[in-house]
């Protein structure tokens, strides 16, 4: 299911590249163009077109129905502020850190060996305390990384 899910994330995201800053999809044809089932499309569009990875998902059902995938701007100190006061609350898990993080990559805050330095370090491996800390200590370690971000300027020239 991974491979068919990364081919439809990839063919969204090309249509996306184009220059375009939203599109409009037909989820049963977009269903039928992979020979799958509608809910593989709704997967997709739920996992990896969410807020934290920087898309916004806009859907209405019946026969005119359609999916609006819009990508959403990443306006430099704004975009990073923005994450540290609504996306990292009080805790997070690993798997949203990890969704911020891709997002970082992606907008060009950071660069693929700094990504790999901030996952390793909200990993649950380099967090050695109880389950119940995790999350929380996690939350922390992030906003310290993105206000440092922030001191920084972000991004590469």
């Amino acid at each position: 299911m991974s491979v068919l899910s990364d081919t439809i994330e990839g063919f969204i995201k090309s249509l996306i590249m184009e220059g375009q800053k939203e599109i409009e999809l037909q989820r049963n044809e977009l269903a039928h163009h992979f020979s799958c089932a509608p809910s593989q499309i709704n997967y997709v569009l739920a996992t990896r077109f969410s807020l934290d990875k920087g898309y916004a998902v806009q859907s209405r059902r019946g026969g005119g129905g359609y999916i609006r995938v819009i990508r959403l701007e990443t306006d430099g100190e704004d975009f990073i502020a923005g994450l540290i006061r609504s996306r990292i609350g009080e805790r997070i898990t690993q798997h949203e850190a990890y969704a911020i993080i891709g997002r970082l990559v992606e907008a060009g805050f950071i660069n693929e060996r700094e990504k790999c330095l901030m996952k390793s370090s909200v990993s649950d491996n380099a967090l050695s305390v109880p389950a119940v800390v995790k999350d929380v200590l996690r939350a922390k370690i992030m906003r310290t990384q993105l206000t440092a971000l922030l001191c920084e300027g972000g991004g590469h020239e």
